[in-house]
């Protein structure tokens, strides 16, 4: 693994999130933020684009997932030697938190793609000799629920992130794209860095926006920052967060950034909504494909499409595959599934039924359980011919998604019990697990309510590994769909032409995925091979568009001001 002292700090771009996922196996992300931010930097190394990503290293992580017999989520903090994973850095810098100095150290963890670029990612700690328990503390969980524990994390995000960059010799970092709110006060250090011109700061900020969600934008009490700033603290926050009752990250971020974009075209416009006034770009999400296409399907890719790695347009002519290989290089993956899903279950799958997939964050705007709304109905519908799994953590402190965990549960044992319909949750839901079962289900099923999707790279997984969607028109599905013209998957309701699409209730999309599934899905299916096969590769297709080398190249160009050369110069706004 390539050491510190051998990384060129050569690099004009900066990338902040609160998460990155590195490895299934390294606990320093929640969910789809962090996997997004993971292949985001994969595919800057792939592209050998001049930047270092930072973010923060979590002594527990988030948690790991375990269920009792009744669905109820049980968590267990990580214990993980990120020393044997890492590289200490020598540089300790120093930040005001509480009028106290906290020391901040750093790890570094190399994401070296294919051709053998590096891109450097920076996790910082405040585990560092000098610091009192308290202190220590303060990186041990992700998503910290204590909002002077979580203000304090996102303070050492953005201001120690930029202070630590510099102390480690990154003297030319151009452009700060902020990866959602969290790292928002970075701002502020580069506001005292520039000597107070706002002007300045604005020219070198980028900032993505991922939720459409209120409750996801991070707000802080006044008094809460003062307490914590001291004497960093400054009234105009007032005026850049737009808001005298609390610290909006959010606009705070909006304010500073000079490019800001949704991540799907309905976000955008939904964006642009939640914060008049303010301009609001689409750059539609993507996945690192060779991260996310199952061996045995990059194997089948690979005979069709040489050095695929640099050329994912080529997945545009997925019609080329020959249709007996796709189906059965799926059916090999189906099996590796289901028999893992065998050995981690109290109920035993069949391998040759029609299986649907759901697997995200539960929580109560996905609608993770609105499949099980009318259980005799499903159960109807289902009986002999299809089965389900799902999976997904949900906060710690989030109530609700721990009761619709519990849900699947009761539903399970309802569904088996009465018609002999096998419905099934698997434990701890993470790139691994990912990785093995989107590309082992049938049919990929995606309900958020409307319009709460930002994205959902999820079904991109799912479309790259030859699974049709299932999905509301919302996020990149409503892209993906017409791009498709709608033989990627299907549709659960209208789209949004339709003024009365957001209206829509629970029981009427419920009563559609029945619909959908009885006389449309499952029929095609087991009856017609040929339609379901074009099906796999109209799905394929989307991946030579929704793709994390698409994405960079745009953030280049439009965001980050680089011109594509032999190798990325920077080139300013246009």
């Amino acid at each position: 693994m390539l050491r510190d002292k051998d990384i060129d700090r050569d690099r004009v771009i900066s990338y902040f999130s609160m998460e990155i996922a590195l490895e299934s196996a390294i606990p320093t992300y929640s969910g789809g933020l962090g996997v997004l931010a993971g292949d985001i930097l994969r595919s800057a190394a792939d592209l050998e684009v001049p930047i270092v990503g930072i973010t923060m290293v979590y002594d527990k992580g988030y948690f790991h997932q375990e269920l009792s017999y009744n669905g109820e989520q049980m968590e267990y903090g990580f214990e993980w030697d990120y020393a044997a994973e890492f590289e200490r850095m020598d540089k300790i810098i120093s930040i005001k938190v509480n009028d106290k100095d906290l020391k901040v150290g750093a790890w570094l963890y190399p994401i070296t793609s294919y051709i053998g670029h590096t891109v450097p990612v920076y996790l910082l700690d405040t585990n560092v000799e000098g610091n009192d328990e308290e202190q220590k503390n303060y990186t041990k969980l992700l998503y910290d629920a204590t909002p002077q524990q979580r203000f304090v994390q996102e303070l050492i995000l953005g201001i120690g992130g930029v202070r630590m960059l510099e102390a480690l010799g990154f003297k030319d970092i151009n452009i700060y794209h902020m990866n959602e709110g969290h790292s928002a006060l970075l701002t502020l250090e580069l506001l005292q860095k520039l000597n107070g011109k706002i002007d300045d700061v604005k020219e070198k900020c980028v900032f993505t926006l991922h939720t459409p969600v209120p409750a996801g934008h991070d707000r802080f009490d006044y008094q809460l920052v003062k307490n914590i700033l001291k004497d960093n603290y400054r009234d105009e926050l007032r005026k850049w967060s737009d808001s005298e009752e609390q610290l909006n990250m959010t606009k705070l971020a909006l304010y500073f950034s000079k490019f800001v974009n949704a991540v799907s075209k309905k976000h955008q416009e939904v964006s642009r909504s939640m914060f008049p006034g303010r301009k609001i770009e689409s750059v539609t999400n993507g996945i690192h494909i060779c991260t996310w296409l199952h061996p045995l399907m990059k194997e089948l890719y690979e005979n069709h499409f040489p050095a695929l790695e640099n050329n994912i347009n080529q997945l545009a002519n997925a019609d080329i595959i020959d249709n007996e290989e796709l189906w059965n290089t799926h059916k090999q993956i189906k099996d590796k599934l289901l028999d893992y899903e065998k050995s981690h279950s109290w109920l035993l799958l069949d391998e040759n039924l029609f299986t649907i997939g759901l697997a995200r964050r539960f929580t109560g705007y996905k609608r993770p359980t609105l499949i099980f709304h009318d259980l005799d109905k499903l159960g109807k519908i289902c009986k002999e011919k299809a089965q389900i799994i799902m999976a997904g953590k949900t906060h710690p402190k989030d109530y609700m998604g721990k009761e619709l965990i519990k849900k699947v549960f009761s539903a399970s044992k309802y569904l088996w019990e009465t018609y002999k319909v096998g419905a099934v949750f698997l434990e701890n839901y993470n790139m691994d697990l990912a990785r093995m079962l989107i590309p082992g289900v049938d049919l990929w099923l995606n309900n958020p309510g409307r319009y709460m999707e930002a994205s959902g790279t999820s079904g991109m997984k799912a479309a790259i590994n030859a699974v049709p969607n299932f999905s509301v028109l919302d996020g990149w599905w409503i892209e993906g769909f017409e791009r498709s013209s709608g033989k990627a998957g299907w549709a659960i309701g209208p789209g949004p032409e339709d003024p009365n699409a957001k209206n829509r209730t629970d029981e009427e999309d419920a009563n559609e995925i029945y619909d959908k599934l009885e006389k449309e899905i499952i029929p095609i299916y087991y009856n017609d091979k040929e339609e379901w096969i074009e099906r796999m590769k109209c799905a394929i297709t989307l991946g030579s568009y929704f793709n994390t080398r698409r994405l960079v190249t745009d953030y280049a160009t439009l965001a980050w001001g680089l011109q594509p050369q032999k190798r990325w110069k920077y080139i300013g706004k246009k």
